[in-house]
């Protein structure tokens, strides 16, 4: 601004007011300009312009929120979508019980990414961000979301820990750069990395003998199923030592894909040792995979049921997946499975350990309340 241009004008009313003037128009100015901005590449290719300093975003889509408690930004969050909000008697999500005041937060839509624009525009104080994980036929429009509510979208994918490890770790370091939290983003990555290579080096050069054929039962995928719910490529199993009777070539380099399989299947493999996804027993009585290990004469006469080589694991598919107690299972897989190479661990202990590192709080406990004496322990069946 040129000198000229502040010359304080004279009036009748001497300097004093005309000043005042000049600088409240000044103020007002400043004011309107706008704030400082910087641009981002989402993981849908998309440049998006966000703020220099992001203090209040929304989490849209399976999973979002989860990440943000990973990175420890999880006050950023001004409102939440309908399954933070609705009560549920048995919570199997770690971030979720570690944050309750999610629950007191305003709503800004449906979930699986069902956003409602109008609710969005309305938030008091408004998110500067909304971060949204892209699930296939579960999200809004991205482009149309931003159009609707003037806000910026930034796009994720979630990734997993096999073949999507490298687009988990992007997101993380996405949405870091986004909320400021860079550091923690590798911090988290570093936690994912160091307990993968340590599952692998206790599991390191296991003889064929050593590995007893293993079925997981009642994997839960929106929703509780029964023992014909597996999955080929159970995270947990591959990398804890464990031979999964369902792994075929077509599921290699797959991650986290469910099926239904014939009992006559699982009969055929007869695998000794089975795991159970506790969430199983939440179908009610006389149905899901512990009163089918129980009852039906076919699943009865396994050599796992009938050793009493059943055990309980953590649900972790629950609006995606809870990596926590992907690790967590894990290392109980690995425990029960190999007992001398994880001698000098405590799968419950362990299990609070991961969760404090990337919740903040040990809630295995918790956990565990819903589903009394099955979590990390032998079933009994009879």
């Amino acid at each position: 601004m040129s000198a000229s241009a502040l010359r304080i004008p004279r009036g009748h009313g001497g300097g004093a007011p005309a000043l005042a003037a000049l600088l409240l128009a000044l103020l007002l100015a400043a004011w309107a300009l706008p704030a400082q901005a910087r641009t981002v590449t989402d993981m849908a290719g998309r440049s998006v312009d966000i703020p220099d300093r992001v203090e209040r975003v929304v989490c849209s889509g399976s999973g979002c929120l989860r990440l943000l408690t990973y990175l420890q930004a999880q006050h950023l969050a001004v409102a939440v979508d309908s399954i933070e909000r609705r009560g549920t008697v048995i919570e199997t999500r770690p971030y979720s019980i570690a944050n309750p005041q999610f629950k007191s937060l305003p709503l800004f839509g449906e979930f699986r990414g069902r956003d409602n624009p109008e609710l969005l525009v309305a938030l008091d104080p408004a998110p500067q961000v909304i971060l949204k994980v892209m699930v296939a036929g579960e999200s809004y429009d991205p482009d149309q979301l931003q159009a609707k509510t003037g806000i910026p979208v930034v796009v994720l994918e979630y990734g997993n820990l096999g073949a999507g490890r490298p687009a988990l770790d992007a997101a993380l370091r996405l949405m870091g750069e986004v909320v400021h939290r860079q550091q923690r983003a590798e911090e988290v990555i570093g936690l994912f990395t160091a307990w993968q290579a340590d599952l692998a080096a206790r599991t390191a050069g296991l003889p064929e003998a050593d590995m007893p054929p293993c079925y997981v039962g009642g994997i839960a995928m929106k929703g509780a199923h029964g023992m014909q719910s597996t999955e080929p490529t159970y995270p947990p199993f591959r990398m804890a030592g464990a031979r999964n009777v369902a792994h075929t070539q077509a599921s290699e380099g797959r991650d986290q894909v469910r099926t239904g399989v014939p009992k006559e299947q699982i009969v055929a493999w007869d695998p000794q040792v089975v795991f159970l996804d506790v969430s199983t027993t939440t179908l009610g009585e006389g149905a899901g995979g512990l009163h089918e290990l129980r009852n039906d004469p076919a699943l009865s006469m396994l050599r796992a049921a009938r050793a009493g080589e059943v055990y309980g694991v953590l649900p972790y598919n629950s609006y995606n997946a809870n990596y926590g107690s992907i690790f967590a299972n894990a290392y109980f897989v690995g425990k029960t499975l190999h007992p001398g190479r994880f001698a000098d661990m405590d799968p419950a202990a362990m299990a609070d350990t991961i969760y404090t590192a990337l919740v903040g709080k040990p809630v295995f406990g918790q956990m565990c309340q819903g589903f009394p004496g099955l979590v990390f322990a032998r079933i009994p069946l009879r």
